[in-house]
């Protein structure tokens, strides 16, 4: 067993372990750390607890020390010179007449680097930026393209549900998020009804995803025939997954066709293997399929 305290560098980023050493560290205390991009400040969110040695997938860094009175001066000074940033970055943009949306600037704690974050379309040839801006801050410079979904945890805003953003709110990391997860949710597979402000599937899909697994698990497959309780037999119409209804076509001796809802605990049927019930075009599964994001690592929380 090893004890670490776990670090949050932005509101809403990844949570980092870090070796607490000696230090009287608890929760929403702010510590001083050394990472790969240099030294930082940031915030403890994990209090002292000790975890297996397997789970550290890297080498556990000790904290420097405590943040000082200094040192949070240090940080909010380096937010407005940030903020500065931005805008001389955006002038020099302008300038060099390139194709990129600037999305964030931030200085490392240590003032060593100042990183600049962006979205573009395709690859950007900014080599003269960044001598040019290397000429202005007198440091070193790295600027750093992300995708659309890094963009939208970065800048925030409301989904369609009347919510803050996950990604923004609550989501330290993106999860894989596939068309899969619509279908065994019986969403509309109408790319405008499960997308998120970025552009790909919203990532509540994943939330509720085990819940409509375990619960699909004990329905059948419209298309399927049962028989109920009472003695009837007919064929699956539709399936109410968070009521555990079945709509069943009933057809009597005289062949008069009735629909039925039967509770799945009074139908009797063979379970089967879920099937994809939904038939799409090759122009609609194309379409789809470009709102599918299987990354799970952001760019920007290295």
């Amino acid at each position: 067993m090893k004890e670490i305290i776990g670090v949050r560098f932005r509101p809403n980023g990844k949570i980092y372990y870090f070796d607490p050493q000696n230090f009287e560290v608890e929760a929403g205390s702010f510590v001083i750390v050394e990472t790969a991009r240099g030294v930082e400040y940031g915030k403890v969110v994990l209090g002292r607890r000790e975890v297996e040695e397997g789970k550290i997938t890297a080498s556990l860094k000790p904290i420097i020390r405590i943040a000082t009175e200094d040192d949070t001066r240090r940080y909010e000074d380096n937010k407005k010179k940030s903020k500065r940033a931005f805008g001389i970055c955006l002038e020099k943009i302008a300038k060099h007449k390139l194709d990129m949306k600037l999305i964030e600037a931030e200085y490392t704690f240590d003032n060593n680097k100042v990183l600049f974050y962006f979205t573009a379309d395709r690859r950007i040839d900014f080599r003269e930026l960044v001598k040019d801006l290397a000429s202005v801050f007198k440091t070193r410079i790295e600027l750093r393209q992300i995708g659309v979904r890094d963009e939208t945890k970065m800048v925030g805003g409301i989904g369609i549900c009347g919510r803050e953003l996950c990604c923004n709110k609550h989501l330290s990391e993106f999860v894989p998020v596939s068309i899969k997860m619509a279908k065994e949710q019986n969403l509309s597979l109408n790319p405008t009804k499960i997308s998120g402000v970025c552009g790909r599937l919203m990532c509540c899909l994943k939330h509720e995803q085990d819940t409509y697994e375990y619960l699909n698990e004990k329905l059948p497959n419209v298309g399927d025939f049962v028989r109920t309780i009472d003695g009837n037999k007919g064929e699956v119409m539709s399936v109410n997954v968070l009521r555990q209804k079945v709509k069943i076509v009933v057809t009597d001796k005289d062949d008069n066709k009735e629909v039925m809802e039967y509770p799945v605990a009074e139908l009797k049927f063979k379970p089967k293997r879920r099937k994809n019930s939904e038939r799409l075009s090759a122009e609609e599964y194309k379409a789809l399929e470009a709102l599918e994001d299987k990354g799970g690592k952001s760019k920007f929380d290295d």
